[in-house]
């Protein structure tokens, strides 16, 4: 297997773990990707603000590089805002042609052309779909056994663009985390919003948003995130939430592919979980036993 692989800038960033974990899994389980060269940011959620041309060139740039690259393969995107910005651009040109030209106008100024048909798609996606829960299951080597982890998805993994999973119900991650031998956390939150962007702009409503997820994973040793913008609130909220809703409400906050690579016996460095904020004492002894 091999795909074309978009990091974007917040796993070259604040997300780096998730980047770092994400490679290292991908290299057990014998998956090859391929990175873009000159790669550059895909607008996120800023660039709509200031431009709607410019919000649809910037990821139509990058799936230009790979289109000239010649190689048959999808891409797999780990940020759950890059996924639905680049899925965006195929989902518009599809049914505008106008607006392809007026891309393609902008993109020739560096000789690069994009007329669609490379596949955009999550990394949860090529995860429960292409790799699947029997194959991770063979890779493992350290169970996860009594461990109850908590599936959360966000919202952009699964919305508009999902298609691979109940965007209100997920579950796909559910025989993943079984097949690490853990235990899956029930709970109704996994599609809920955590506040995103909010968390800068109205931050009373986020922490609001962050509390309710981390109150209804109590019981739970850990939530496992695929979105750099959930694994921020989350992780890094946890204080000023407890201190708002008036309870402890600290528990560990791990990307999935950090949860699979301790599965697969990959050690801290390697996951790099010193650079978790979230990483509670009660999980660190759990995972000795």
């Amino acid at each position: 297997m091999k795909y074309f692989y978009y990091s974007g800038c917040s796993l070259e960033g604040t997300a780096l773990e998730y980047d770092i974990s994400t490679r290292a899994v991908m290299q057990a389980l014998g998956v090859e990707l391929i990175e873009l060269d000159d790669w550059t940011c895909c607008g996120a959620s800023a660039a709509e603000a200031v431009s709607e041309l410019l919000s649809m060139v910037l990821p139509a740039r990058n799936l230009a590089l790979a289109a000239r690259m010649d190689q048959d393969c999808d891409f797999v995107i780990p940020c759950s805002a890059c996924y639905l910005n680049l899925r965006k651009v195929d989902e518009h040109l599809d049914r505008d042609e106008g607006l392809r030209e007026k891309i393609n106008a902008v993109l020739q100024e560096e000789e690069l052309s994009y007329k669609g048909g490379i596949k955009s798609r999550h990394l949860l996606d090529v995860l429960a779909t292409d790799i699947g829960a029997e194959m991770i299951k063979a890779k493992v080597n350290r169970k996860l056994s009594g461990l109850r982890i908590a599936p959360y998805y966000g919202c952009q993994a699964l919305r508009p663009y999902g298609g691979y999973d109940d965007p209100e119900e997920p579950r796909c991650m559910e025989p993943l985390i079984e097949a690490l031998g853990a235990e899956v956390h029930p709970w109704p939150m996994g599609a809920k919003c955590c506040g995103a962007g909010l968390m800068t702009t109205k931050k009373e409503i986020a922490l609001e948003l962050t509390g309710e997820l981390l109150k209804a994973a109590k019981g739970a040793d850990c939530i496992a995130t695929v979105c750099p913008m959930c694994q921020m609130n989350l992780d890094s909220y946890q204080k000023k939430v407890s201190q708002v809703k008036g309870e402890d409400l600290r528990i560990s906050v791990l990307y999935l592919p950090q949860l699979i690579g301790m599965a697969f016996g990959l050690n801290a460095e390697a996951l790099k979980l010193d650079l978790n904020m979230a990483y509670t004492d009660s999980l660190r002894t759990k995972l000795k036993n």
